[in-house]
């Protein structure tokens, strides 16, 4: 009868936590919760489901994990983050979550929500946002990722006023950057690929860098604006002040990831756990790759494709180009970086 009477607070709890969420994303519950509830009966699977409870399993499958973990555990709730990789895009910013996530104490969001940059998710308001966040201990710092928040301008300034709202006063800005010119290389291999993937005309590198006459760099090219990292590090700084934001190199963290993740575990706080065995160098892919308790594993084919060659003028324009937005962006942070 005890057994019975547990089984069924059990499902009723997982029940009402169904209805939560299917109500906080617009949907009606009863065409989902029977699903809901099933995911929520069936046992954990992840040794570490505990401390992580997004550890294992497809995105499919996360929210009834996260069920089953608060249903068992009443000290885990979505929390707000109190951290965020604000950017840069193609800056690495995937790989220092994923590196990130290994430790013990930091929850990740599964995917990148944008919410401080669109406006139809950030009607939705604050607790829609946390509702969005794998539930996490009180000592646990719940990490979000979502590199365009770094070039849009209305970003900052939501953020600080929400959290300024909240009286959350603790959040953590990370914000990731490479040498602008192979950052605006990455970002171009990714926009050719993907129109090569919808069967669109793909334009020469010249093309789309230079003005019509060749003589200038095409300002207008959203992928040279991103890569204009003094102008956007402005903005920022009108909301946040220079303690609460840390600059990680990409560079080195592609090169020599450990010293960058150790510099990334204190300004967040958080207990010093990361270490050599986690990473090691993978030769065929050119890169590190991972390893923790679960498993050796590498970024997606997507990360690290090869750029294309850029002619001695082109590459000559673009470092005359950015030399003095770079020694802007110098001063403004009090960092320097190894770039050309």
């Amino acid at each position: 009868m005890v057994a019975m009477a547990r089984k069924a607070a059990f499902l009723a709890l997982a029940f009402l936590m169904a209805c939560v969420f299917l109500r906080s994303h617009g949907a009606a519950p009863g065409a989902n919760v029977q699903s809901a509830i099933h995911n929520a009966s069936a046992p954990l699977s992840s040794p570490h489901a505990d401390r992580h409870p997004l550890r294992a399993g497809k995105h499919g499958h996360h929210r009834g994990r996260w069920w089953r973990a608060m249903a068992r555990d009443p000290s885990l709730s979505p929390r707000f983050p109190r951290a965020i990789i604000i950017g840069v895009r193609k800056g690495g910013t995937r790989a220092l979550l994923e590196m990130l996530s290994m430790h013990p104490s930091v929850i990740t969001a599964e995917k990148e929500l944008h919410f401080f940059n669109t406006n139809e998710k950030f009607s939705k308001g604050p607790e829609w946002y946390r509702l969005q966040m794998p539930p996490s201990h009180d000592d646990q710092v719940t990490l979000e990722k979502t590199p365009a928040y770094f070039t849009e301008p209305e970003v900052p300034g939501r953020i600080a006023s929400m959290y300024a709202g909240l009286n959350i006063t603790d959040l953590r800005l990370l914000l990731i950057l490479r040498d602008p010119i192979d950052r605006l290389l990455s970002d171009y291999t990714q926009l050719m690929h993907n129109r090569g993937e919808r069967g669109k005309a793909r334009p020469s590198l010249d093309e789309v860098l230079l003005t019509r006459d060749g003589k200038h760099i095409n300002t207008d090219y959203k992928a040279i604006q991103r890569s204009l990292y003094a102008g956007h590090m402005e903005n920022w700084l009108r909301h946040f002040s220079r303690d609460h934001l840390l600059i990680v190199d990409g560079d080195r963290l592609i090169r020599e990831p450990l010293p960058e993740l150790k510099r990334v575990e204190q300004f967040l706080g958080l207990p010093s756990f990361l270490g050599s065995d986690n990473l090691y160098f993978n030769a065929t892919r050119g890169f590190y790759c991972l390893r923790d308790v679960r498993r050796n594993r590498c970024l997606n084919d997507s990360k690290g494709r090869p750029h294309p060659n850029v002619n001695a003028t082109l590459l000559a324009q673009l470092q005359e180009f950015f030399r003095k937005p770079n020694r802007k962006l110098y001063t403004l942070v009090g960092q320097t970086f190894d770039w050309a």
